[in-house]
């Protein structure tokens, strides 16, 4: 049997001295002070960025994408022919308009292509000017800076990222953009996929002739031949291992999203390009500490959309709650944070997404 050891007789270290060597206490305290230095040069901030990187490109093509002539493509190039940052399936650039408006458009080219970008835009009169101004002020020859890119709709290809076995694709009209990269890259991978892309009319359909080269894969269906899809048309021989890939329109989305939610073993990832429906919301007021004007925000309505008819310059971009554009300060009053996007520190500091986020009733004091 072991001897008992009793702790008041244990020394003061394992070598029997209450005081370290001298030469000992030196050494330590370099090690400690390496150690130190080293955490202060390794460490991270682990908190998400926003990637700011900026481009000066200018537009070397334009082509007229749609029937109706509504939607363009803009081919952009360095000025030197340079390589440009590569990006994958899904990602998109932000626009420095001339105007100095803020906007986000889908990488819609092909990623193989190492020195350009193509993005394309539907002219939408009534959608604060940002689509009209594509339209109308980027004529070729047109030097503009973009950011990105960036990727908020990623596509994880089966097998390398993802467990199913089959893709299926939907998209509605100019939602086609983001979608048109991903069938590309299934369609050289080999694998097996499906699409059905829908629109008002063959008309507004954007990049039918690429479609096109896509054969029987890809189902064309349009409301005014076949009227409004439900969840059945859109997503045809969708069961378990099939991931959904779905862009466009609200309704649209959230008729698939609604459908996928009761089929097992069925991945959806989507995005949309116009603002989320607002749930539970409720009439609250923002007061603009610069003025002290008071502004009455509807239960409907986003507190966006409000600072809009009182301030058309003020910047957005995405008005779903992730690009950080449309970010303000508050200085008074509590915010329900709605995005996905802001640090706790952010929101401690008083930043808020107006595009998204609201107030639980009562008012917002903001320093725009």
């Amino acid at each position: 049997m072991s001897p008992r050891i009793i702790p008041e007789q244990l020394p003061a270290d394992l070598f029997g001295k209450r005081d370290r060597d001298r030469t000992v206490r030196v050494f330590d305290a370099v090690a400690s002070a390496r150690l130190r230095w080293a955490t202060l040069v390794n460490r991270r901030d682990l908190r998400p960025k926003v990637d700011d990187r900026r481009l000066a490109l200018v537009v070397t093509e334009r082509r007229v994408e749609a029937h109706d002539q509504d939607v363009v493509s803009l081919r952009l190039e360095a000025p030197d022919g340079r390589e440009l940052p590569p990006w994958r399936p899904g990602a998109h650039l932000d626009l420095e308009l001339p105007s100095g408006r803020l906007r986000q458009y889908s990488l819609c080219g092909d990623p193989a292509d190492t020195r350009a970008y193509r993005v394309a835009v539907r002219r939408i009169p009534e959608g604060g000017g940002g689509s009209v101004e594509v339209h109308d002020a980027l004529p070729v020859g047109s030097p503009i800076v973009v950011r990105g890119p960036r990727n908020a709709f990623p596509f994880a290809v089966p097998g390398y990222g993802s467990p199913s076995v089959h893709l299926h694709f939907v998209a509605g009209g100019i939602g086609i953009t983001p979608i048109l990269p991903m069938a590309r890259l299934a369609m050289r991978l080999g694998l097996d996929w499906s699409m059905v892309y829908v629109g008002r009319s063959r008309e507004t359909i954007p990049f039918l002739d690429e479609i096109e080269t896509f054969g029987d894969r890809v189902t064309v269906r349009t409301d005014d031949e076949h009227g409004l899809p439900d969840a059945a048309a859109l997503l045809p021989g969708v069961t378990t291992g099939t991931a959904v890939y779905c862009c466009g329109p609200v309704p649209m989305t959230t008729t698939v999203a609604e459908a996928v939610r009761r089929m097992r073993g069925v991945e959806l990832h989507s995005e949309r390009f116009s603002p989320p429906p607002i749930v539970n919301g409720r009439p609250f007021e923002i007061q603009l500490a610069s003025t002290g004007e008071v502004l009455q925000v509807p239960a409907d309505e986003s507190a966006l959309a409000t600072l809009l008819k009182s301030r058309p310059d003020q910047p957005y971009s995405c008005r779903q709650g992730f690009c950080r554009t449309c970010k303000v300060r508050v200085l008074a009053g509590e915010p329900d944070h709605r995005d996905t996007v802001l640090t706790e520190d952010e929101r401690a500091d008083g930043d808020m997404l107006a595009c998204v986020s609201r107030c639980d009733g009562g008012r917002l004091v903001l320093d725009l």
